[in-house]
């Protein structure tokens, strides 16, 4: 496989309500400076909040990782946090393991995951067990696949 043309990555903090959304927002930005695709940066933007935020309410430290290659970009969600016990049913939409005091400040809907599988291209999810989680999202840039 090639290597990426561009590689960043933005710290994402657990807990940390008043930074978060900018690792997502940095990426957005980053994407905009290189005249990326109005749709495709729209598409990354979701995903990465989605992911920030599931890391900020439920992971503990993590990063939010962002490759460029010449017919993709990539997209990478990982925390040290205490993993999901359930993949297929954090899928599910609607389904939730949000605290009462994460849903009452408007998150914890359910449709964190969902949402970054419907916007990219390719999902992939890895979770341990008090080891965390690593999502994985391709978002092809030459109309394979997207």
């Amino acid at each position: 496989m090639a290597e990426a043309s561009l590689k960043k990555i933005f710290k994402i903090n657990k807990k940390d309500f008043v930074h978060a959304g900018a690792a997502s927002i940095n990426a957005k930005n980053l994407l905009k400076s290189l005249n990326a695709d109005p749709k495709l940066i729209r598409r990354v933007a979701i995903c990465g909040y989605e992911g920030e935020m599931n890391v900020v309410m439920h992971g503990g430290e993590g990063y939010l990782e962002l490759e460029i290659y010449d017919d993709r970009l990539c997209l990478s969600i990982t925390d040290n946090g205490p993993g999901i016990e359930n993949i297929e049913r954090a899928m599910e939409k609607g389904f939730s393991t949000a605290s009462e005091k994460f849903r009452n400040m408007g998150f914890g809907a359910g449709m964190g995951l969902p949402n970054m599988k419907k916007n990219s291209d390719q999902f992939y999810i890895e979770s341990e067990k008090m080891k965390g989680t690593n999502i994985r999202m391709i978002y092809y840039t030459s109309g394979e696949g997207g």
